[in-house]
């Protein structure tokens, strides 16, 4: 019993030891963006403005989705993000009649929040095919598509629910496709280059649209409505800080449709930083000369070690502190236990990335929710093995032990925790394993870790920015299994090894 305690507490060391937290979210001003390129430079436009107003802003880059970002904002979790009005008019605030710019305003300020001016730019939705294969077809318009039942059709997750998306798109127009794929907006132009996918979403200001020349069908219908970026803001926070909104009003349609394009393309094809990107927009637009360093890749990398180690260890930690009393209740009383190991069954069947959003509302973005998550998570695997190791033990030894006049907890402890000592350690290990691979899903609310290379590698389509979140995560997967491995000659009673 002693040395399983020495190993909790050394976890709980390792991971204290990661004292870089998560999410950099103390800052006065709190700026969000989503996991698409275009959302992180006008996040990075935003987070320059507002420290060139006198604010120590920070930028939490690639938070997943629209419904993330907004219970952010109105939680109060983030004080401004980037967003299209088509989007609030048809996924935040679907079914209500909001026909122009002041009804939008108004159920906002029911909500809390501000709206900026529009930027300039309009990135309405579009959809397109490789232009060879649009031709082939004779295909140029979206009406031309119902000809054709037999194509792929793949569009983005968003998309695929939105009510301004494929359900509305496929009744207005009347097409006939049945299956249909849905896919990362990013993947889907992989899909498109390489054949396996005919049709996709594309948004109007896309960098590869114009780069990989491809076919934007008309839309001769006319379905899509307009989508002018804005940037939101909490009320309470503009109350706060007057003097940030009036310098992000200074963004007031100052970015036309081509230099929206030509940022993309600088940053998803060219590979040029997002902050590099913005610091040279506003110095040009507004005159805003940029004060801070980029991140050094040495400095990035130790970040996201620290912010990973901090996940894993603590969620891990947690983890076994509960885990262990679990499994031994669950192998006293078969019925409880049978309620125990039910339970933390369903909970590993949830989908991770449906469990981290699910924790946003409770505990917000960031590290909180990921290290809930991370350790549901891990109770199986502990449970599971320490129910098991428990109960596989021969009856006679039980008989032996009582025999000897050892009471419960005495023989617990003296002699079926030791004899279930590698079972325990083998489902502790279990859990580490899973936990390291499955924390790289904390980067979409925030968290950090080895996630956040990988996340921007897919968006940009770099291999070497996804190998640095992947490499290390895997590296650190071999060194926690081969600690693992080497602590049984610590941890498991000598008589239990001897066929090592």
């Amino acid at each position: 019993m002693r040395r399983l305690a020495a190993a909790i507490l050394i976890t709980t060391l390792i991971a204290a030891a990661a004292h870089t937290t998560a999410w950099a979210g103390g800052g006065s001003v709190r700026v969000g963006s989503k996991k698409f390129t275009e959302s992180v430079i006008l996040g990075e436009i935003a987070t320059q403005v507002a420290n060139s107003a006198g604010a120590d802003a920070r930028h939490s880059a690639e938070l997943g989705g629209t419904r993330l970002l907004w219970s952010a904002l109105v939680a109060g979790e983030v004080d401004i993000y980037p967003e299209y009005t088509g989007t609030l008019r048809y996924e935040i605030f679907a079914g209500h009649d909001l026909p122009d710019t002041e009804s939008l305003a108004r159920e906002l300020a029911r909500a809390g929040i501000g709206m900026t001016e529009p930027l300039g730019f309009n990135n309405t939705y579009a959809i397109g095919m490789q232009a060879p294969k649009a031709r082939a077809l004779g295909v140029t318009t979206i009406s031309g598509l119902a000809k054709y039942d037999d194509i792929e059709l793949a569009f983005s997750n968003e998309f695929m629910d939105r009510e301004d998306g494929w359900p509305g798109l496929r009744a207005h127009y009347r097409l006939p496709h049945m299956r249909v794929l849905g896919i990362d907006h990013d993947l889907a132009y992989r899909g498109l280059l390489s054949g396996r996918l005919d049709v996709t979403d594309l948004y109007a200001t896309d960098a590869e649209i114009q780069y990989y020349d491809l076919a934007v069908l008309d839309d001769d219908k006319n379905y899509f409505p307009e989508y002018k970026a804005v940037l939101l803001y909490r009320l309470e926070f503009a109350r706060e800080a007057p003097e940030v909104i009036a310098a992000l009003e200074r963004l007031s349609g100052t970015l036309p449709d081509q230099t929206m394009i030509d940022m993309n393309v600088r940053a998803k094809i060219y590979h040029q930083a997002e902050q590099q990107i913005a610091a040279n927009f506003l110095k040009n637009a507004l005159g805003i000369e940029r004060t801070s360093e980029p991140e050094i890749e040495s400095s990035r990398l130790w970040s996201d070690t620290s912010a990973h180690l901090q996940l894993v260890g603590l969620s891990l930690a947690a983890a076994i502190a509960v885990a262990l009393p679990l499994g031994m209740l669950a192998s006293r009383r078969r019925s409880v236990g049978r309620i125990i190991l039910g339970t933390v069954g369903v909970v590993q069947t949830i989908p991770a990335l449906a469990l981290l959003v699910f924790m946003v509302p409770l505990l917000g973005i960031g590290s909180a929710p990921a290290l809930t998550a991370l350790f549901l998570y891990s109770l199986l695997p502990i449970v599971r093995n320490t129910y098991t190791g428990l109960t596989d033990i021969a009856p006679s030894i039980i008989e032996a032990a009582d025999a000897m006049g050892l009471g419960a907890l005495d023989r617990l402890r003296l002699i079926e925790l030791p004899m279930a000592s590698r079972s325990i350690l083998a489902g502790i290990k279990t859990s580490a394993v899973i936990n390291i691979g499955t924390a790289t899903l904390g980067a979409l609310i925030g968290a950090g870790g080895y996630g956040q290379p990988i996340l921007t590698g897919i968006r940009l389509n770099d291999t070497q920015l996804i190998l640095q979140g992947a490499v290390p995560a895997a590296l650190m997967a071999l060194a926690v299994q081969g600690l693992f491995d080497l602590s049984d000659r610590f941890f498991v009673p000598r008589g239990l090894r001897l066929s090592d």
